[in-house]
């Protein structure tokens, strides 16, 4: 099965063209890595309501099972992505977010001040890591074993032996 992608980088600077979306291209490059096919791709500004409805149009359009968000993640006030993802998906998955920020807490103490959110909206599972290009790669890797199974459990019943 191959996974169907959509990066969304959260970003005024780089929706403006003054900064180069690195960390997005750190997304493409670990999720191509593993077989995934890049279906959309978009850098839009932090703006709550823009990011709110792109993932819904995104999620709801089917074909895609998955949404990596990179950028908005961290305290300051223009930082919405976790709130934006709060009001589009149907549940959270909590664990995904928790093991990202305890594998970042062996790199930084920083780490904890990441406030991304994984959830699921229909049959699309989305994910929110830091704005970095560094925190793409260092909280990316630790999903990317897990991420085939999640979609695949998204998609219909899986056994899981007796």
């Amino acid at each position: 099965m191959t996974l169907r992608v959509g990066i969304l980088t959260l970003s005024d600077k780089a929706s403006r063209g003054e900064r180069v979306d690195t960390a997005g291209a750190a997304v493409r490059e670990l999720l191509t890595g593993i077989g995934a096919e890049v279906a959309r791709y978009a850098v839009i500004p932090d703006e709550r309501e823009l990011i709110a409805a792109t993932l819904r149009g995104w999620a709801d359009g089917g074909d895609l099972d998955l949404i990596v968000t990179t950028g908005g993640t961290g305290l300051s006030p223009r930082d919405v992505t976790p709130e934006a993802t709060l009001a589009v998906v149907d549940y959270l998955v909590p664990g995904m977010a928790e093991a990202m920020r305890a594998a970042g807490l062996r790199q930084t103490p920083m780490a904890m001040l990441s406030r991304g959110v994984c959830g699921v909206r229909g049959r699309t599972l989305i994910v929110n890591l830091p704005g970095s290009e560094k925190g793409v790669r260092e909280n990316l890797s630790v999903l990317l074993p897990v991420l085939p199974h999640a979609v695949e459990t998204l998609q219909g019943p899986v056994e899981h032996g007796s």
